[in-house]
């Protein structure tokens, strides 16, 4: 089987929006690909060095959010990216020969830092995010890695290093990764910006149900539409977007022709929601407590994983050595 890897910050709890834009695309991908998911801490300290204590206990939560959802360790390679050293190794080595610019030229670069104004990225680590990540897709010999069209130029960029690599060293050690684009739906924030957790605009996959319905109730709609009586457009409102992925047909058409005509007011079209979110919800936040307490320390869950990880990239390294003469 071709292998697909991919990996997660631990940067807090998932929401719906981490579910529907990458873990329901892995969930199925395990069982098409031999899937390598890893936690990427080293890539959460680019953004967040100032606090690291919180990695190790986010750490176990993205764990168990994946496992909740429907990530099996049983047909899938899971590890943590800190945990195996390879990765520093290799990230030294392949600094020598990445050109500044081509780091420089990655769009999510300028993005995160326009996003991230209060923090300082002007650091090594962070402008050579890029770098690392191709690191952790090619010790793993990976062919094809699960994005976004956005995410793309991040691909390229691997490809580029990876034939750098082999035309300056006359060999070919790695597999030179595709992007395996992903459809991820329209799913806004409560408040009708990107969903994110610095917006405080999140449903989180183990948020109370009480808290979720609370934020729905309240959650923005087709600012047009002042009362009731008022004639909307589903086009436009983000509780709509919701609909577009948690709702049957019929129930769409439905709301579409009753929100255009003013035959149901918002407070209805999100109790149809509401009723499609807890069915949702409910069986991943049981599947969750159920892992959380059956996993004690999340290193030793993941041993299996880390050593078939580590064993992935060392057989690499030793080939990446003998090229380059270390």
């Amino acid at each position: 089987m071709e292998r697909v890897l991919s990996g997660m910050r631990p940067t807090g709890k998932l929401h719906i929006g981490h579910y529907f834009g990458a873990l329901k695309n892995w969930v199925k991908l395990q069982d098409e690909y031999e899937c390598f998911y890893f936690v990427a801490d080293w890539h959460a300290l680019t953004t967040s060095y100032e606090n690291p204590e919180n990695i190790v206990e986010y750490r176990r939560d993205l764990v168990l959010d994946w496992l909740s959802v429907g990530i099996d360790p049983e047909k899938s390679t899971l590890f943590v990216q800190s945990k195996n050293l390879y990765h520093a190794e290799l990230f030294v080595l392949l600094s020598m020969i990445t050109p500044v610019s081509w780091l420089e030229r990655c769009p999510s670069y300028k993005e995160i830092k326009q996003e991230l104004k209060d923090r300082d990225l002007n650091n090594i680590g962070f402008l050579s995010y890029p770098l690392l990540q191709t690191v952790d897709i090619i010790l793993y010999s990976a062919k094809y890695v699960p994005v976004g069209v956005d995410q793309l130029p991040h691909i390229e960029i691997s490809r580029e290093i990876v034939r750098r690599f082999h035309f300056l060293y006359k060999c070919e050690i790695f597999v030179e990764p595709e992007g395996l684009l992903t459809e991820v739906p329209k799913l806004l924030g409560t408040d009708g910006r990107k969903m994110s957790k610095s917006y405080g605009n999140t449903i989180m996959l183990s948020e109370d149900l009480k808290s979720v319905e609370k934020k729905i109730l309240t959650m923005m709609t087709d600012t047009n539409r002042k009362r009731r009586t008022d004639p909307g457009n589903p086009d436009i409102c983000p509780v709509f977007d919701y609909h577009k992925v948690f709702s049957t047909d019929e129930e769409r058409a439905e709301i579409i022709d009753g929100c255009k005509n003013a035959k149901i007011g918002c407070i209805d079209c999100k109790r149809v929601l509401l009723k499609h979110l807890f069915s949702f919800l409910e069986p991943i936040q049981e599947k969750r407590r159920y892992y959380e307490n059956l996993i004690k320390d999340v290193d030793e869950f993941l041993a299996p994983g880390q050593k078939k990880a580590e064993e992935t990239a060392g057989a690499i390294m030793e080939k990446v050595r003998k090229v380059m003469r270390v």
